[in-house]
C-alpha cells in the first residue's frame, strides 16, 4: 500500500550528532532483530564509529527518515573512490513496522539522484531470503528491489558454525588429510595487524576476491588493493575496537603467502564472528590449502576469544569447493542473501 509520504522529514545524517548516531543504531538493530533474529545485535561501538570512519576507499553518505520525531528508515549510499567508479552500492533499511507506506521508494529515488549527481551509472544493493526448510524470511527487500526495477544477479549462502556442533575429531583428521597434500607449505598466523612482510601478499591476495571468487551477472571489475588500505583497514577496525584472527599459508620455496583466510570480532560481540574472505592463490589450487587455513584459523579465534559461540560466513552458491569445506567443518545454511543492480 502507498500512502502520502509528504509529511517524512528526511535529513542527511551527521555522524557527529550523538542522537542522529543512535537513531541510526536502533534502526539497524531493529531491521537485523526482525530480519535474521539469529543474529546478535550489531556492535553499537563499531556502528557510531564506522558512520564517523566510513569504509576505507569509499565515500559515503547517510540519510534519516523521520515520522514525526521518530526516524523509521535509514539509507545509506557508498561510491568506491579507487576503482568500479561507476557503482554505488545503496543500503536502505526500514523498521518493519513502516514498511508499505512508501518510505522505501522515497529514499530509493534520493539515491537515484545522489548516485547520477556524483556521475554513477549503476546501483548495487542487496537482500536476505529464506531457503528451503529455513527460518522464516519475509522477502520485502527482494521485492522491493523488483519493484524498482533492480536486476538479481547473484546470489550468496549464509552459513552458521555453532561451536557446540564442532567435532574436533574430525577436524583433526581433515586437517592431517590436508597437510598431506601441502609439501612445501607452511602456515603463518597473526592477529589483528599483517607482519609488516607480508602486508603486500595480503594486498594481493584481497585484491584477487574480485576477479576469483564468483559474482553471477554482476558488474563489478578488479578492485585496487594496496598496503595502504590493508593498514587502513586495520586502523579503521581498531578504532571500531574489533578484533581480527589471520591465518595464512607461506610457500616455503618463494617465501609468499598463497592463500588466507580471516575472522572478525565486533566490539562487545564476543560470541559472534564474521568469517572474512578465503582465497587460495590459483596457481597453487589442489593442494587442500583452503581446509588448512579455515581449520587453523577456527581453532586460532577459539584460543583468542574464549566466549564465542558462532561463526558466520558467506559464499556465492555456485562455490562448490569453498561449500565442501564448509559443510565438512559444520557450518549449516541459513539463508540467502541476493544482490541486485539497474543500471540508472
Amino acid at each position: 500500500m502507498t500512502v502520502d509520504t509528504s509529511s517524512l522529514r528526511i535529513v542527511e545524517l551527521d555522524p557527529d550528532d550523538a542522537h542522529a548516531a543512535e537513531a541510526s543504531y536502533a534502526i539497524h538493530a531493529a531491521v537485523r532483530a526482525y530480519g535474521q533474529p539469529d543474529l546478535p545485535p550489531p556492535s553499537r561501538h563499531r556502528h557510531v564509529h564506522l558512520l564517523r570512519l566510513g569504509w576505507p576507499g569509499h565515500l559515503e553518505k547517510h540519510w534519516l527518515a523521520y515520522d514525526g520525531d521518530v526516524a523509521v528508515a535509514e539509507l545509506d549510499v557508498s561510491l568506491p573512490q579507487r576503482d568500479n567508479l561507476d557503482n554505488a552500492w545503496i543500503d536502505l533499511h526500514v523498521r518493519a513496522e513502516y514498511r508499505r507506506r512508501g518510505i522505501g521508494r522515497r529514499l530509493y529515488e534520493l539515491a537515484v539522484g545522489y548516485a547520477r549527481a556524483a556521475g554513477r551509472t549503476k546501483l548495487m544493493a542487496s537482500s536476505w531470503e529464506q531457503i528451503p526448510d529455513g527460518p522464516f524470511r519475509d522477502g520485502a527487500g527482494s521485492a522491493f528491489a523488483r519493484a524498482m526495477g533492480l536486476g538479481r544477479v547473484h546470489e550468496e549462502t549464509r552459513r552458521k558454525l555453532y561451536l557446540s556442533t564442532v567435532d574436533d575429531a574430525l577436524l583433526d583428521r581433515l586437517l592431517a588429510d590436508a597437510y598431506a597434500h601441502a609439501d612445501g607449505y607452511s602456515p603463518v598466523q597473526w592477529t589483528d595487524r599483517c607482519p609488516d612482510e607480508y602486508v603486500p601478499d595480503m594486498a594481493y591476495l584481497e585484491g584477487r576476491l574480485s576477479t576469483d571468487a564468483p559474482t553471477g551477472d554482476l558488474d563489478w571489475g578488479p578492485e585496487n588493493v594496496d598496503a595502504e588500505l590493508i593498514r587502513e583497514m586495520e586502523r579503521n577496525r581498531a578504532i571500531m575496537g574489533g578484533r581480527a584472527f589471520h591465518t595464512a599459508v607461506r610457500h616455503d620455496a618463494t617465501g609468499r603467502l598463497v592463500a588466507l583466510t580471516g575472522t572478525m570480532i565486533e566490539h562487545g560481540v564476543p560470541e559472534h564472528a564474521w568469517q572474512m574472505i578465503t582465497l587460495v592463490d590459483p596457481d597453487h589450487r589442489g593442494r587442500r590449502l583452503g581446509t588448512i587455513v579455515k581449520i587453523e584459523n577456527l581453532r586460532l579465534t577459539v584460543a583468542g576469544e574464549p566466549a564465542l559461540q558462532a561463526i558466520d560466513t558467506t559464499n556465492a552458491t555456485v562455490n562448490r569447493h569453498m561449500i565442501a569445506i564448509n559443510h565438512a567443518m559444520g557450518f549449516v545454511p541459513i539463508d540467502v542473501e541476493a544482490e541486485w543492480q539497474v543500471s540508472i
